[in-house]
């Protein structure tokens, strides 16, 4: 998939409050019964299923849930179904193996996941947030508190190929044990890694709508440079700029990083649409021998991103448009300098759409 456009969203937004009746704009109710308020969550026992049946060209479904297992003498039983997809085509499931620390994925063959603590045992424990998505092509995924790689680069997640079906729906809840559910979030629009669908929607439109989307277009362009010249792994967001992390990449990069955000005004007295300003920094990292071959390389480079960005972000002139920028252009201070970083801030004007949430 590619990251949600800001028609793709969670349809459905359970956050510890009944299933079948939840609040909010844009937010659909689960049909199903069995369980009752504890608090901030909702808890589950024997027999306590809810569903949503997806429409017939919805193939590509996300669902995100934070559970615990709260009754250490009443875990759900092996094989008992805690979270399911199916597209009419393909089905995955995540299913209970019936203690406290593991879980299984289970398509067409099932995977074992690493030790979760589900039933809260560690010190300072925190609810387990999963992710399960399918694809129109059949491929499940599961995400375990949302990570997608570790430090060294590898990936944190579980796959399998789903198990064949013909019948659709999108389901959760335990029919064995105790489980207390926090949240639920599900959404038909794709099959949303955690950068692509963030379940916060500020978190959505900074990052992944901003950050992320930015970086994307400059990994598929089709220019010179950016084609031929910069490997796709060396552009990235700047999640990490500190110097042990630059040292290991090799240059030419590029770091994509949102600096700031404002909203100078709410554009509906209900504050239904809100305007906002992002402050996009690109920075392009070259080196050589002679100063002068990295400066004009990085010109070079940073000249075909300010290109592909204004013609291709920004440019819906009511909604999203590209208000102002600024080029910072490196210079050589030092005699054994042989870096060059050239900059640019681009800023952002976007409405944003506040029923989500």
């Amino acid at each position: 998939m590619a990251v949600a456009t800001k028609t793709q969203y969670w349809n459905s937004r359970m956050n510890g409050t009944d299933p079948t009746s939840l609040s909010g704009s844009f937010n659909d109710d689960w049909s199903g019964s069995g369980g009752s308020a504890s608090g901030d969550y909702w808890l589950a026992t024997s027999s306590t299923t809810y569903s949503i049946t997806p429409a017939a060209d919805d193939n590509d479904l996300t669902l995100v849930a934070a559970f615990s297992f709260s009754n250490t003498s009443d875990i759900p039983a092996a094989g008992t179904v805690l979270m399911a997809l199916d597209n009419g085509t393909k089905r995955v499931e995540v299913r209970s193996k019936g203690n406290g620390d593991k879980l299984d994925l289970v398509g067409a063959s099932t995977v074992t996941t690493r030790d979760l603590d589900i039933t809260k045992q560690e010190d300072e424990p925190i609810d387990l947030i999963l992710r399960l998505t399918l694809d129109s092509s059949g491929n499940g995924k599961l995400y375990t508190r949302e990570m997608i790689y570790d430090d060294d680069a590898n990936t944190m997640f579980y796959s399998v190929t789903g198990s064949s079906s013909s019948s659709a729906t999108v389901s959760w809840g335990n029919t064995d044990g105790t489980v207390k559910w926090a949240s639920v979030y599900y959404s038909k629009f794709g099959a949303f890694t955690p950068e692509e669908l963030m379940t916060s929607d500020f978190a959505q439109d900074t990052l992944s709508r901003m950050g992320i989307a930015i970086v994307n277009q400059l990994k598929n362009s089709k220019r010179m440079y950016l084609k031929t010249q910069v490997d796709t792994d060396s552009i990235v967001y700047g999640y990490d700029l500190s110097m042990n992390r630059l040292t290991k990449m090799m240059p030419p990069v590029i770091h994509v990083v949102i600096e700031g955000i404002d909203s100078p005004s709410f554009d509906t007295l209900g504050g239904t649409k809100v305007r906002q300003e992002y402050d996009v920094r690109v920075m392009v990292t070259t080196r050589g021998t002679n100063y002068e071959d990295a400066y004009r390389e990085g010109l070079n480079i940073i000249g075909e991103v300010f290109d592909e960005i204004y013609t291709n972000t920004g440019v819906l002139a009511t909604t999203d448009s590209i208000i102002s920028y600024n080029a910072e252009l490196d210079v050589k201070i030092d005699d054994d300098d042989t870096v060059c970083t050239h900059q640019m801030v681009f800023t952002y004007q976007r409405l944003i759409d506040m029923r989500h949430r």
